[in-house]
Order: C-alpha cells, then structure tokens, then sequence
C-alpha cells in the first residue's frame, strides 16, 4: 500500500514530464482532428480540468469559434460557442494579450458576469493563447473546481500543452460531395440530411424508401437510446466538435442493429452550429476501436441530466461496466466514516462478497471505511488506483476483483464525495486508454454525486413540505366515497400551489374544494396551506358556500401577496341528493351520471380570489342521484402546451366515462396518466350513492312570545306522533323546553328548532344568533336559580355539543330510540 502511495505522490510531482511523454507518443500518422481530441484529452488528466475547449479565430476574422471541446457540457460553466474578438470575456482577453489568464471566481463575476456559479462550489477558469500558427491563432479554455484553482504543476502542463495544439487547416463547412462509405451529411437548420446508399442498407431501406429527413431515421431508433441520438443531432443540445455514439435500431425486420456513429458539428461563418457530417457503422465490427474520449463525453451528457443520486449511480454504471467488460461496479457516497452503497451491479447478494451481505441493512449496503483500510488510502491520496491480479488485498476488497481491481475516489468541491469500485474476476490488463478513461469518469461521478445529494435532499424537503400542506387522508362520508390524487410536477424543486380537500360538515354535509395558487414557489405553497385552511374554517363555521369563497376572497386581497389563487368549491347534502357549487376562476366540474354519459357542468363563477375585493360569487346547483361521479381537477391534468383546454376537458369527460365508477381509484390513476408533468396536479373525485335511510327532518321558527316553550312543546308532539316515536317522550320534551329556552333567554335575534330523526337516533337541535356556546357549570349551590339546563341535557341525552352555524351556533342532542320503528322512506 505504501508503494501505491508514493507512486501518486512522485506521479503528482512528475505530471509535466508526463504529459510531454505522453505528446511525444501520439502517432505522427494521427489527422489533425483526431490529435487535438487528444491533447484535451490529456488537459483533463494531467491539469485536472473539468472540461477543455479550444477556440480558433473564424473565417470573418474577427471572432473565436469553438472548434473542439472535451469533459463535461460547456453549459455547466457558461462556455459559449463563440466569442467576439473586441468583447471583454476571458478568452478574447487572452487572445488580444497573447498572455495565459488565471481567473478565481472573484475575477470571473468581473470579467465574466455570464458564467455560472456551480452548485457543488465556485470554479477556476485558464485561458490560454495559441500559436499563431497556423495563421490566426486560438485561445484554450480550461475550468476547475479544486480548492484554490490551478497549481503550479497543473498550470505547467496547461502552458505545455497548449504550445501542442494545432486545429484543421478549415474550421468551416467541409465539402460534403466527397464523403466516405456509409457516410451523411445533417443540415442543422432544416433537419434534411444527405446519406449514401450503404448507410441506408444498414438501416434496412430502399434509396425509394426514404425521403431525406432526419425523423425518418430517428424513428427507427430504439426508444431507450432516443435520448442520447437526439443529444447529438439537435444542434441545441451540443457544441462545435466531433461526437461518437452507440445506438440502436429496429429493423423493417423486427431485428435490432446496433450502430455507431461518429460525426463532427462544423460552424458556419457566425460560430453556430451548421452542419453534422460523419459516418455511421455497424458497431460489432467497431467495437474494439472505441474512442474513450467519446465514452467520458457521453457519460458527461448522461450526468448532466441525472438528477437524483440513484441516477448518477446507474449512468456511472451504464458508462463503464460493459465497456470495460467488468464483473461488478459499486458505487457509494461517504457519509462521515461509512460508505452507503447506492447502487450494486449486478444486484445479487451472492455476486458480492460475504462481509457485503452481513453487513446488508437496508435495501442497499453500508459499510465502515475503517474496515478496508486499502480502500481508506485511496481516499486519502485522492486518485484512481488500480491493483492487477494477485495483489494481496484485505477480504472485503479482494473478492470484488481477483482478476483485478480498479477504485475510483470521487472528489468534488475540495472533498470526496464517494468511491466507485470496479472488479474484473479473470486477470485484466490495464491500458492506458482504460486508466484515462476512470481518471476523467471519476472527477465527472464526483461533482454529478455532490449535485445530485444536494438535490434529493431538497426534493424530499420539498415532498415533506407538500405533504403537509395537504390532508393525510380522507374522511368517510355518509353516503359517499371519495378519493383525491395530487403529482407534483417533474421540473426542478418547485412547490406546487395545487390542492384540494374534503371537509365533513353538519346535518350530513360534506365541502368538496379544490384550488390552485399561481406560481410554483414557496410564496405560493404558504398562500396555498393559507387558503386550504380558511376554507375549511369558514366552511366548519356553518355559511354557505358564497359566503365561504367570499371570506376567502377577502382574506387573499388582506393578506398584501401579488398572487392569486382559483377555487372551486361544493357543498354536497347527503340526505337531500342536491349539491351548490361557487367557482372563483377555476375549472367547472364534471359529472358522470348514473347510465354512464358525461356532462361538463359550465356554471356562472366569479373571478380569482385576490383579484377583487368587492366580487360576486354566485351559486349553481349540480344535479345528483346515486351513482353520481363528480370530478374536480386543476389544469395541470387537462391543459398543456400540447393540449388546448378544451380538447383536455373532453379527455377527461371520455375516460370518467369509459371508467368503472365502482372502483374510483383506478379511475383516478388512469386520468393521471395523461397529466402534463410540467405542472402540478390534483385530481378530487367522489362518488355520490345517498344514505340508506333518508332522515325525516322538520323545522319550527320559534317566535319569542310568552309562550314560545309551549309552542315548541306542542310542535315535538305533533311530530313525535306522525313519526310513530312513543318512548322517550318525556326525555325528549324536558330536552326541547331546555334548550329552547336557553336560547330565548340568553340570546337575541331569531330561534330555529329542528328535529331529524334517523334510523334509532332522534336529534333536537336548537340555533340562535350567538357564537358563544353554552358552558357546563362545575358545581352548583342549592340556592342558585339557573345553570342546571345543560346538566339536565346532557344526563338525559346520549351526546349533545355544539356547532357554529351561519355567525351564531346550533345547540343539539342526540337521543336513542329502543323500540322499533316502521323504515322512514
């Protein structure tokens, strides 16, 4: 071990004459193309550059134009394609001086407002100039992110290195009437592309056939390699320079073929993107003679989209397990003194060594550093370190790789972000091509791990915020079921503004509401969680439905905030069969009746809540009858840049339609698979079936005359004798003569009586114009005169409470009948 450690120090000590060597050894019969890929191949392993791009001076003269670029995309660091020769950017400033410029990120906010800050730290930027000859000369550009840039060493070798380029003697469009066999030649502007007949037999058509657009091949592809193509044919996905890829096609046949292209973006007068031209191969008879420079530009392209931890670990494994033919590849992140093992490939247990599957705790493995101490050196030295067959190594690493063992320390940002282990079980010899290609793969993985743990940390912040702000679950409705679905949207760390709820009211009423706040923020999440709860609020309070929005409007225009929010909002009786509907800008809701046809329920609806403050939000009834479906859904889920409103809203009529509404969860799912992902998503449904027994309900107006206890008195008997009810009577009158006299007593305004009798429970409720609720007295003196009328209800009473209604309450007992009764219909 300690020979491998000296080994990186003096290699550390020794990386000039390294990469003069290794200039010395390229073959003298390379094209020029082909060389300068290979002297920016050697600036990411020598100078420990992220990415390194050469410039030349156009054919107008007065520009740099990109002509080659290896490492990561140019986008993460803001390198663009071209640069004008008088502009104030660091590449033009080196070129004009003819002096190399070492810019910190301090200098960069200066002198390159444009580039971007990563997230995993700041970076270091070189600039270069180039000989002049051939004439017109170029500029290198290289970034980093170790901890204070570029050191002596590594700035040595950028000098060193940058004296060996030389760039084609014609950076414009090449002449596409001599191409060679199996050749095309791409028009980025307008997608025709030139081909010759041996590529179109090795996609399986007729020159007849094909009629010279890109998508007729592009949709030969296999769609799981359609991304990476599309990668390389669209010119806004790539820069100036040459690209190689694998792909996958489906024959006319149903066979698949896999190909391999090799192209060269060239740039017009301007340093855009003009044409692509290259060859296409079959790639079994290529395969040997892969370009590694190509496989770290792919993986670069891979990383640059993972945006989880688990996706950079399976694009880490795609990259490098099948090219280099290993056995096993782990990945892991370092958490403290352990390695978390975010992905094993293969999967298996037994395929992994036997202290792998002790220490198995989870779902993936982790296991202490400490433990293999060879492992623990390589962090610390930092570099990749390899061990061929027959090295004595500790148990836990030697079996990963009898045949031999790579390991891959991940830096980034001045630290480690986790290790990548490689194990070949029969004895691998190790070229140089395979040891340039782990040092580049590893600098990628590192800073792609650090992002991506940044960012499924803020996702599961944001998934637990979300979470919160909406209902765990739904409540269980009399007489209905009812089932939400919400998906957050795909892009970025947003947080919708999207939600919905389900509020049990009163006398067998449910709220169905379901809203949406502009903007995906947190401003708009909070506003969100602020309107859910002053709905159910002013919903729980007993006003209707008008006045529920209308509260709501007014808090929103209050609360100072630019956004606004839509609302829809349903008040459903479960007895009655009859619903009221208030929308303040939001979408109408759908019904799906009882013999399957749909109707779109277009209602008169007021504006979006914190647009006015004086508005009108008027309420239209929904017809209901058992086995009604009502659905309420935000646009995410029937609008999108594809899809106009209209079009959407009948989508979702068709499939609430085709659906079986006995099972409203797979109706549920289904409609979520049409969702536009771009945007948050709620979905509300809920199926209407009424209760089994319909209450019998009656109302008195208690009018406050002398004899209004009597009159309420007379009214239960009347009611008591047409419902059939004979026990309890006694019970039931000594109820009604308390509460109603509470209610003349120590309030003012109007008195409303009811009774509602439903199965073997009789309810007495009492409303009046007050909000305060009645208070039970503690202890009562035998010389007090008063207090003893809610004692009275509460012993005679199975339950009894309190309910606000409308700015005042509503006083109810609940009795149980223990004769049986003819069935109410």
């Amino acid at each position: 071990m300690a020979d491998v450690v000296s080994e990186g120090a003096a290699g550390r000590r020794t990386r000039t004459l390294r990469a003069e060597l290794a200039l010395k050894a390229l073959h003298a019969d390379l094209g020029s193309r082909e060389r300068l890929r290979s002297v920016l191949e050697y600036v990411l392993v020598y100078s420990g550059a992220t990415i390194a791009t050469g410039y030349a001076t156009g054919d107008r003269g007065d520009q740099l134009c990109l002509i080659e670029s290896a490492g990561v995309p140019r986008i993460l660091y803001g390198l663009r394609d071209s640069y004008p020769l008088t502009g104030d950017s660091p590449a033009a400033d080196a070129y004009r001086r003819g002096q190399s410029l070492w810019l910190g990120p301090e200098e960069l906010a200066v002198s390159s407002p444009g580039a971007r800050r990563m997230p995993a730290g700041d970076f270091w930027l070189a600039a270069l100039p180039l000989p002049v000859d051939p004439p017109g000369g170029g500029c290198l550009l290289a970034a980093t992110e170790s901890p204070g840039g570029f050191d002596t060493e590594d700035r040595a070798c950028l000098e060193l290195l940058a004296e060996a380029i030389a760039f084609p003697p014609s950076t414009g469009p090449a002449d596409t009437d001599e191409l060679p066999s199996s050749s095309f030649s791409l028009a980025m502007d307008s997608g025709r592309v030139e081909v010759d007949d041996e590529m179109l037999e090795l996609f399986g058509l007729d020159r007849d056939d094909f009629d010279g657009k890109v998508e007729t091949l592009l949709r030969m592809t296999v769609p799981e390699d359609l991304p990476a193509l599309m990668s390389v044919v669209e010119a806004d996905h790539m820069s100036i320079g040459d690209r190689e890829l694998e792909f996958r096609i489906l024959q006319p046949s149903g066979e698949q073929r896999w190909l391999r292209l090799r192209g060269h973006l060239l740039p017009a007068a301007d340093g855009r993107p003009s044409r692509l031209v290259g060859t296409v191969a079959d790639a079994s008879k290529l395969r040997s003679g892969v370009n590694e420079v190509a496989r770290v530009q792919r993986l670069a392209a891979a990383l640059a989209t993972a945006g989880t931890v688990r996706d950079v670990s399976q694009a880490v494994v795609t990259a490098l397990r099948r090219p280099l033919m290993a056995d096993r590849i782990a990945l892991a992140e370092l958490e403290g003194d352990r390695l978390v093992v975010t992905v094993l490939d293969p999967p298996e247990p037994e395929a992994w060594p036997e202290v792998w599957r002790t220490e198995w705790r989870s779902e993936w493995p982790d296991a202490p550093v400490r433990s293999m101490p060879t492992l623990a050196a390589a962090l610390r030295d930092g570099r990749a370190a390899i061990w061929p067959a027959g090295t004595p190594l500790e148990p836990t690493l030697a079996d990963v790789g009898p045949g031999g063992l790579a390991v891959l320390p991940l830096p980034a940002g001045g630290r480690m972000a986790g290790a990548c282990l490689i194990g070949w079980d029969a004895p691998h010899d190790f070229g140089p091509d395979e040891r340039a290609l782990l040092t580049a793969s590893a600098g990628l993985a590192g800073q792609a791990l650090m992002r991506a743990h940044a960012f499924d940390a803020e996702h599961e912040l944001v998934g637990m915020l979300q979470r919160t702000l909406l209902p765990r679950r739904l409540p269980t409705l009399p007489g209905a079921v009812a089932v939400a679905r919400y998906l957050p949207t795909t892009e970025g760390l947003e947080v919708g503004g999207d939600w919905y709820d389900v509020i049990p009211l009163p006398d067998n009423h449910v709220a169905l509401v379901i809203g949406d706040v502009q903007g995906h923020n947190a401003q708009a999440a909070t506003v969100m969680g602020q309107m859910r709860t002053a709905l159910r609020a002013y919903a729980v309070e007993g006003h209707p439905p008008d006045v529920v929005v209308s509260r709501a409007n007014r808090l929103l225009m209050d609360m100072g905030t630019d956004l606004f929010a839509t609302c829809c909002y349903v008040d459903v009786d479960m007895a009655e069969g009859t619903a009221w509907c208030v929308r303040a800008g939001h979408l109408p809701p759908v019904l799906r009746h009882p013999d399957g046809t749909t109707e779109i329920v277009i209602t008169e609806g007021g504006p979006p809540l914190g647009v006015i403050t004086q508005a009108d939000f008027p309420m239209s009834p929904l017809p209901l009858r058992p086995g009604t479906v009502l659905a309420l859904t935000t646009d995410g889920l029937v609008e999108s840049s594809e899809l106009d409103l209209e079009d959407g809203m009948n989508r979702l009529a068709d499939e609430l339609a085709a659906g079986d509404p006995a099972h409203l969860g797979p109706i549920a799912d289904t409609l979520l698979t049409f969702a536009n992902r771009s945007d948050d998503v709620a979905l509300l449904l809920m199926r209407y079936d009424g209760l089994d027994v319909r209450p019998l309900r009656e109302t008195w107006t208690v009018w406050r005359v002398p004899q209004a206890v009597g009159h309420a008195r007379r009214f239960t008997k009347r009611t008591l004798r047409v419902w059939g009810v004979t026990e309890e009577s006694d019970a039931i009158l000594l109820i009604v003569s308390e509460l109603v006299t509470n209610a003349l007593v120590h309030t003012d305004g109007q008195v409303r009586f009811d009774l509602t009798l439903i199965n073997d429970r009789l309810r007495v409720a009492v409303a009046d114009a007050s909000p305060r609720s009645p208070i039970k007295p503690t202890s009562i003196g035998w010389e007090a005169t008063g207090g003893r009328g809610i004692l009275l209800v509460e012993a005679l009473s199975a339950a009894w409470g309190t309910v606000p209604v409308s700015g005042g309450k509503q006083v109810w007992a609940e009795i149980v009948l223990t004769e049986p009764r003819p069935r109410p219909v």
